[in-house]
């Protein structure tokens, strides 16, 4: 177990400098050189062609639509585009590409010096500076067999699936994130979500992290001070979910502090997360861009996209999320925290639909951030992968709005829909949950519950309207809870007062 310093005393000591490389598959029909399908579970290396294998003699065709939605991306990112570029062969050993090179870019990227303003936890915006969005090929998946790990350390033998590779990538890197102090792991953590919530807006991935749609490489230093030179950097290699990018710095942080204060050196390497206990393991000493021995693609003409097409690609940009929660924040009237709890319970998306189904504003957010995040809780999943869609939550709503149900009875009705018995409509019909609105049968038990309770009846004549409560109680048993409160309430001063 490596030595750790305490996290507060670790950045009250040093200045942490954090850089992220966030990778994000872009959602195209086929690869990014060659005609092959891009589709997510396949079976092993059915998904190639000879270019995605490297074969002899097959040549690379730019995906122009990859190309598009690069572009996007960077725009989205207030990046420049550049007029020309071209891609470059970056040279490592890769046994899961199978020419032993990555198609990349180099100091020529499609969309550079760029920036994204991030919005924290208690509404402070943080902006990260970004060098550049390069486009490139994904490499295959390499599987590990026989270890305890699922690691290359201990296994038996490995196999590679190539149908990932070649799927088109933008790597969007930043520069150094300095001024972050402690919230270095809160500043990267919503980041990665900032942009990831960018790409699923605007149309260019499905941005899945879970199935390595959106990943990062997470760069860690440490200086003295903010005035002294960038520290020795760790870099830990692809990173799939915000937590885990918020755990990686904070040990980070700890363990090169641990490492400074006893004299030691860091290590400029690359390292893996390890999501059992937070933790980071060493991999191999990180080389430098030299080492790549980079050099211009022979096989692939320059990309020079026309500052026109650039302008259309940037009149078809929809509204991004940042601009989208000021107007829902304005239309739904929520303060700034609310609207902040909605977004971080990831129910922004969830509740507008609705309300675009036909949800009140209200009705739609206490549906989602109440029964539905508390169930997505108890079953450990996201809250967009409950069994409910927002075009039912509109429908349960529309029912509770219309005085059909109460909140009780909606809530059971919501219980039959989770169970998969149907619509919010086909469980209140077969479950008879539907309220009880005939004024004659309301009437009947009323009449029940005023003969049945005498000395209520005359402490609500005598001014005491809150004994009222009583006999709505009644009426509400009897009715199996289907009544009107509010209904019977007004029945029963009728009755008594009248």
């Amino acid at each position: 177990m490596e030595e750790l310093l305490d996290y507060d005393d670790a950045v009250a000591k040093y200045d942490p400098v954090i850089g992220l490389e966030v990778h994000v598959e872009l959602s195209t029909a086929t690869k990014m050189f060659d005609a092959a399908e891009v589709a997510f579970g396949g079976e092993p290396n059915t998904l190639v062609t000879p270019v995605s294998l490297g074969m002899p003699g097959s040549l690379p065709v730019v995906n122009h639509t990859a190309i598009e939605y690069a572009i996007r991306l960077g725009l989205a990112l207030n990046c420049k585009i550049a007029s020309s570029c071209r891609f470059a062969r970056k040279n490592y050993f890769y046994p899961d590409l199978c020419k032993n090179f990555q198609t990349s870019q180099s100091d020529e990227p499609l969309c550079y010096d760029g920036y994204l303003d991030v919005e924290l936890d208690d509404g402070t915006v943080f902006r990260v500076p970004i060098e550049r969005a390069h486009v490139e090929e994904d490499a295959g998946k390499n599987t590990h067999v026989g270890g305890a790990t699922g690691r290359i350390e201990g296994a038996l033998y490995s196999l590679v699936d190539y149908n990932r590779a070649g799927v088109p990538l933008v790597e969007i890197v930043t520069r150094p994130i300095e001024g972050a102090g402690a919230r270095a792991p809160e500043v990267a953590a919503k980041y990665v979500q900032t942009v990831r919530d960018i790409a699923r807006a605007i149309g260019v991935s499905e941005a899945r992290m879970e199935r390595g749609n959106v990943r990062a490489d997470v760069n860690v230093s440490l200086r003295p001070t903010p005035h002294d030179p960038l520290g020795v950097r760790s870099e830990t290699k692809n990173v799939n979910s915000f937590t885990a990018v918020d755990s990686t710095i904070r040990f980070e942080i700890s363990r090169q502090a641990a490492l400074l204060d006893s004299g030691g050196e860091v290590l400029q390497e690359t390292r893996h997360f390890q999501s059992a206990d937070g933790t980071t393991a060493p991999g191999r000493v990180k080389s430098d861009a030299d080492d790549y021995r980079y050099f211009p693609e022979p096989d692939l003409v320059p990309i020079q996209p026309s500052r026109e097409w650039v302008e259309e690609i940037r009149s078809s940009l929809p509204e991004l999320p940042a601009a989208k929660r000021k107007r829902l924040k304005g239309e739904w009237n929520l303060a700034d925290k609310e609207m902040r709890d909605v977004v971080n319970a990831g129910a922004l998306l969830l509740i507008e639909d609705s309300v675009l189904a036909g949800a009140t504003p209200a009705g739609a957010r206490k549906w989602w951030m109440g029964e539905l995040a508390r169930y997505a809780k108890e079953h450990e999943m996201e809250l967009a992968d409950v069994p409910v869609t927002p075009a039912e939550v509109a429908e349960l709503d529309g029912l509770t709005e219309a005085g059909k149900l109460t909140d009780k009875l909606a809530r059971q009705a919501l219980e039959g829909v989770l169970a998969g018995e149907g619509s919010p409509a086909e469980v209140v019909a077969a479950r008879g949950l539907e309220v009880v609105s005939d004024d004659g049968e309301l009437e009947k038990a009323i009449d029940d519950a005023l003969a049945a309770n005498p000395a209520v009846v005359e402490k609500i004549k005598g001014g005491k309207v809150q004994a009222a409560g009583a006999i709505i109680g009644a009426v509400m048993k009897a009715t199996g809870g289907k009544a009107d409160a509010k209904r019977v309430r007004e029945l029963i001063m009728e009755r008594v007062q009248g």
